[in-house]
């Protein structure tokens, strides 16, 4: 059976402080607190709301997994809960391009995630049923 995709949204977070947990088991944990963002796309648009993280890991090979929980506020004031894993990985210097601010071409790094949605909202139900990549 042919994978069928559609273009979702596009997801912007805005972070603010982190907390660095220190070299753990499966390397170096640090909470990065989600302070508001935006979601954006032909099915959904809303905002992101605070007191949403990522608990993230440095792993030992270099590459960082996600593991994200966020509230979103529909621009018609629904309510949905999101969750994601993913990994992200880049060369040492495509992170400090972009921890001095420089936007790195997506081409430059692999980031994957897996956004699951659960939401009461009748409107958006069908969110319920989806898993993303």
């Amino acid at each position: 059976m042919e994978l069928k995709s559609e273009f979702l949204c596009e997801l912007i977070g805005e972070m603010g402080e982190s907390q660095v947990i220190g070299n753990g088991p499966r390397g170096v944990r640090r909470i990065a607190t989600v302070i508001g963002g935006k979601i954006e796309g032909p099915k959904i648009k809303g905002e992101l709301l605070p007191f949403g993280a990522d608990w993230l890991v440095l792993r030992p090979d270099g590459a960082w997994e996600l593991d994200v929980r966020i509230t979103i506020r529909t621009d018609d004031n629904e309510l949905i809960y999101a969750y994601y894993r993913g990994v992200i990985d880049a060369s040492p210097e495509v992170w400090e391009r972009r921890a001095n601010g420089e936007i790195v071409d997506p081409t430059e790094y692999y980031f994957r995630s897996t956004p699951v949605f659960e939401t009461g909202s009748e409107k958006y139900k069908w969110l319920n049923k989806i898993i993303c990549v």
